[in-house]
This record gives C-alpha cells, structure tokens and sequence, in this order.
C-alpha cells in the first residue's frame, strides 16, 4: 500500500469526531455538565476527555488506514473490512489483516498455516498421491478448513486490538475514580446538597459506564486468548487425522462440524469489529491455496 495517498490528520480528526457514538457521549456529557450547576468545572473536562479520545483514535495505524481508503473512494481492502462489505479481492482481504497484525501474531497464523500444508503433503504422501503438484490432500482442500484459519487470523487481530485497549485504559485507575466518587456521593446524600448530588450521581453512572466496559474488555481478552489455543489445537488435530483417515468424505464432514460450531466465538468478533475494523459480512478467503507469505510481505 506504499505510495498511496493519505487522508491528512484533518480527516482524520473529522471522522473520529463524527463517529456516532461519540457525538452521542459528547453531547450527553456536555449536557450533564451544564445542569450540574458547575460548567465552569465540568465543561474543561468533557473537552479534556473529548481530546484524548480524538488523540487516542486519530494515532490507532488501522483507523488511519481505513480513512485513507475511505478518503480514495475505493471498497477494497481495509475500507471493505472497517464498512462490513464483500468488496476486495480475497489476497486483498488477506493483505489487509496480515499487514495489521504485529510481527509475533502474524508469526504464529503463519506457522499453522505452514503445519496445515505440511500435514496436507505428508498425508499424500503416505497415500501414494503425487498427483497434486501443490501437496494438498483432498479432503482438506475445503471452505471449512479455510474459515477456521479465517476465524483464526480474525481473532489475532481481536487479541492485538483488546490488548492496545486494555494498555491505554488505566484500568485500576477507573477503578479508584468509581469508588471515590461513590464515597463523595454518600457524603452529599447525608448534606442534603441537591445540585452536588445530581452532578456526582451522573458522574457515578459515567465512571460505572467506564468500568463496565473495561471489565467487558478484559473478558473479552481473555476468552479470545482461550479461543485461540483451542482453534489452533483443533485445526493441528484435524491436519493431522488426514495422514491416518483412508475416507476423505468422514474428514471433510468433521472440518464442516467443527468450523459450524464457530457461531460464539464469531459474535465475539462482531462484537469487536468497531475496534478491529472487521465487518461481519466477509466470506472466509482461500486460505490454503493462496501464498501468504508473499502477501504478508
């Protein structure tokens, strides 16, 4: 994607202004901070809050290159990941999530990927089959096998993208912020201050939304780091019976059942497509039949 125009900080900074959901925060904060009864206060630390979200997302490498795609007019590639579209060619679609990964993540889709071919020739090989110049058995040159090394690199991507969320999020700092504000709730219940009541209450049910939402990430983290070894264990297990399965019909019908019961752990990824940028509409690309590390280059 070298030489490829960029958008400019500007759009940047207008896109993430305009995302939706921040000018529904925005504009509830700046209102709460009004009735508080101190907007002098208040108001500098909605516009603090609102700058650091706008510094935070504008820097993020994926959401730059998802405007810049956007600002091209094009629907390939990374604007067809952010928008959920079908636009893109499936080595586009590859390209796009490989060259977002970090090198170690990248690293680890990439071996099971190798383990899968490698399983693939051997198996032809103790089946006398050399037919096939590309080493790949039968029975597991199928979508399911692919969606599984889809869902997979899908997932990396998810772990990569809670893990910069939960770096940035002073988690145990929120934390701190929720339980002194409860404390200096009670203590204006017990005054009888009406406006110091109302402004702490709604900055109790802010802190309380902040608190949610990391928690909600750091599980999220966790079951997507338990979901990866479990997929890759399985897609090793399921490489490996080609080499003893004489059936190929019986193999391919249990790739088919174990990338049919991926339904939870693609919500999750749904779920986190607004920090991953993966729609939910992408059909799994031809994993196996595609040289990924000339496209991970």
């Amino acid at each position: 994607m070298a030489g490829k125009k960029k958008a400019g900080w500007l759009r940047y900074v207008k896109e993430a202004f305009m995302y939706r959901w921040n000018l529904l925060f925005l504009g509830g904060a700046a209102a709460a901070a009004v009735i508080s009864g101190h907007p002098d206060v208040a108001l500098p630390l909605v516009a603090a809050g609102e700058i650091a979200y706008l510094a935070g997302l504008t820097t993020l490498p994926r959401f730059q290159a998802a405007i810049d795609a956007k600002a091209r007019g094009t629907q390939g590639g990374v604007a067809a990941a952010v928008t959920g579209g079908s636009g893109g060619t499936p080595r586009q679609k590859l390209a796009d999530v490989l060259g977002s990964l970090e090198p170690d993540r990248r690293n680890r889709f990439l071996r099971l990927r190798a383990r899968c071919v490698e399983m693939q020739r051997i198996a032809n090989a103790v089946r006398g089959d050399t037919s096939d110049p590309s080493g790949a058995a039968a029975e597991l040159r199928t979508p399911a096998l692919d969606r599984l090394l889809w869902v997979f690199l899908k997932l990396l991507l998810s772990q990569q993208a809670l893990g910069r969320f939960l770096r940035a999020a002073d988690g145990a700092g929120i934390q701190k912020q929720h339980d002194e504000l409860v404390a200096r709730q009670k203590e204006a219940e017990a005054k009888g201050d009406d406006r110091i009541l109302r402004s702490l209450t709604d900055s109790v049910a802010t802190a309380q939304l902040r608190l949610d939402n990391y928690n909600k990430a750091k599980n999220n983290a966790e079951f997507v780091t338990v979901e990866l070894d479990r997929i890759e264990s399985k897609i090793q297990a399921l490489t490996e019976m080609a080499i003893s399965h004489q059936n190929p019909d019986e193999l391919s019908i249990q790739v088919d059942a174990v990338a049919a019961g991926m339904s939870q752990t693609e919500e999750t990824i749904r779920e986190l497509q607004a920090i991953t940028g993966l729609g939910d509409q992408q059909e799994a690309p031809s994993i196996l039949a595609t040289d990924v590390t000339e496209v991970a280059q």
